[in-house]
């Protein structure tokens, strides 16, 4: 029995010294609310931003170099498109950085490259011949290089030729 009256003797101590603090903020709340309300700041005013008309459309843009802005406009007069009736060559099937060029060679005076296919496979290839994922024709072969055109999107609905190259495994270019 002693214990159930030291338990609820500490219950009552404990709910009396809440009632302490509760009444406490109750009287603070109504101080607080008896008190005038602050006056509000006035919304700030901003001055009316002038309109501004860009007007050069039709000069260089500063961001791309000279040569570059020079080749990009002298394209923009040619209408290229890939050509979609065109008959897929197996090296059309690879990303041309993943394809090396392993040698050359001739056979009845004509020159033909050596490409190796990320599959390890070698094939010969012309120029006329295509390699790479954009199209890329082959304009002109050396023994140290196979330069090709690509047709790629130029970001507006339309087509640029890039010039690529590729370089003989083992060489500097």
């Amino acid at each position: 029995m002693s214990h159930r009256l030291i338990c609820s003797t500490i219950a009552l101590l404990l709910i009396s010294g809440c009632s302490s603090r509760v009444s406490h903020v109750e009287s603070e709340m109504s101080r607080i609310q008896q008190e005038p309300p602050l006056p509000l700041q006035a919304a700030p005013v901003f001055d009316k931003v002038p309109n501004f008309e860009y007007a050069a459309q039709g000069l260089r843009n500063p961001f791309l170099q000279t040569s570059l802005y020079t080749e990009l406009k002298v394209r923009a007069g040619k209408k290229v498109s890939p050509n979609l009736a065109h008959v897929a060559q197996p090296l059309e099937a690879y990303p041309l950085e993943s394809l090396l060029m392993r040698g050359m060679l001739q056979d009845g005076g004509k020159t033909f490259a050596l490409i190796q296919a990320p599959d390890k496979q070698v094939y010969r290839v012309s120029i006329g011949s295509y390699m790479g994922l954009n199209q890329g024709r082959i304009v002109s072969l050396t023994p140290e290089r196979i330069q090709l055109i690509e047709i790629v999107s130029d970001g507006q609905n339309g087509y640029l030729e890039r010039p690529r190259t590729l370089v003989l495994v083992g060489q500097n270019a």
